[in-house]
C-alpha cells in the first residue's frame, strides 16, 4: 500500500513539475517601438497589407467600397488601385509566387490577380467567412474571425487542415488579418490592441504585442467603433514591422522590444 502511494504521488509531482515548465515557458510581452510614421489613407478601411520590394499592397473593405490597391511607401499615396464589384467586401490578402490572392468578408470567393498588372486571373470558393490571409512559402493560413485557422493549398485554395489558437490553453476568438513569419503566424485580434504571434506547429500563442500605443490621438478615429488596429506586413530585409489601422491616418514602421514589467 506504502508503495503504491509512494508511487502515486511521485505520478502527482511529476505531473506538477510537466505543468509548472510548461507554464515556465510563459507568453512573450512586447511592444512596437517606432521607428518611422507615414502617412496613410484615412479613407481606407484596411483589411489586409503586404509589404514587398518596397512596395505596399493592401486590400481595403466595405460593400461599394472596395478595392486592391499600391501604395507608395514614403508618402501613402496610391499609385494603382483595381476596384472590386460592389457586391464584395474586400478582406485578407496574401503574395503566393507572383499572385495576390484577396479575400472577401461573406461572399465565399478569393480573388486572383497578377501582382504586376492587377489582371484578375482566377477566382477561389470557399465556405464561411474570410478575414485575414497570408503565404508562409508552402501554404496559405486563412482566419474567419474564430480561433481556428485553417490551411489551404496555395494553387487550388483546397482546406488543407485546421489550428486551433490558444492562449495560455484557452481559445483566442476574433483571429483578423495575418502574417506569416517563419514557423509563425501573427493576427491581429479584431476589437483589441493586440497582435498575437502563433506558433504554426503547435498553435500556441508564445508572444503578445501590445500596439495600444499606437492608436492616433484623432477625433475621428475616437469616434468610430470600426477605426482598430488592423495591418500587418513584415519587411524580412530588416526585420521590421509596418502597422496601421482601419480609417487611421498614419502607417507606423516599427521594430518588437520587451515590454517594461
Amino acid at each position: 500500500m506504502r508503495r503504491r502511494r509512494a508511487a502515486a504521488w511521485a505520478a502527482l509531482v511529476a505531473l506538477a513539475l510537466a505543468a509548472g515548465a510548461c507554464s515556465a515557458q510563459g507568453v512573450e510581452r512586447l511592444v512596437p517601438e517606432v521607428v518611422r510614421t507615414l502617412p496613410h489613407d484615412r479613407d481606407a478601411f484596411t483589411q489586409g497589407l503586404l509589404f514587398v520590394d518596397g512596395r505596399f499592397y493592401e486590400s481595403t473593405g466595405r460593400y461599394g467600397l472596395s478595392d486592391l490597391r499600391e501604395v507608395d511607401v514614403a508618402t501613402g499615396a496610391v499609385v494603382r488601385r483595381r476596384p472590386l464589384e460592389a457586391r464584395f467586401f474586400a478582406e485578407g490578402l496574401a503574395l503566393a509566387g507572383d499572385r495576390l490572392i484577396q479575400l472577401t468578408y461573406r461572399e465565399g470567393t478569393a480573388l486572383v490577380y497578377d501582382r504586376d498588372t492587377f489582371e484578375e486571373l482566377g477566382r477561389f470558393r470557399y465556405e464561411g467567412e474570410g478575414w485575414g490571409l497570408c503565404y508562409d512559402g508552402r501554404g496559405l493560413w486563412m482566419s474567419d474571425g474564430s480561433s481556428t485557422l485553417q490551411r489551404r493549398d496555395a494553387a487550388t485554395f483546397e482546406l488543407t487542415g485546421r489550428l486551433e489558437v490558444r492562449r495560455d490553453g484557452r481559445p483566442v476568438p476574433r483571429l483578423n488579418e495575418l502574417e506569416c513569419v517563419g514557423d509563425h503566424v501573427y493576427a491581429n485580434v479584431w476589437l483589441t490592441t493586440e497582435i498575437v504571434r502563433i506558433d504554426a506547429g503547435s498553435g500556441r500563442v508564445d508572444a503578445v504585442v501590445d500596439a495600444a500605443a499606437l492608436v492616433p490621438d484623432d477625433p475621428l478615429v475616437a469616434a468610430n467603433r470600426d477605426a482598430v488596429l488592423n495591418g500587418i506586413a513584415h519587411d524580412p530585409e530588416t526585420d521590421r514591422w509596418w502597422l496601421t489601422g482601419k480609417l487611421w491616418p498614419a502607417l507606423y514602421e516599427v521594430r518588437w522590444v520587451a515590454a517594461e514589467r
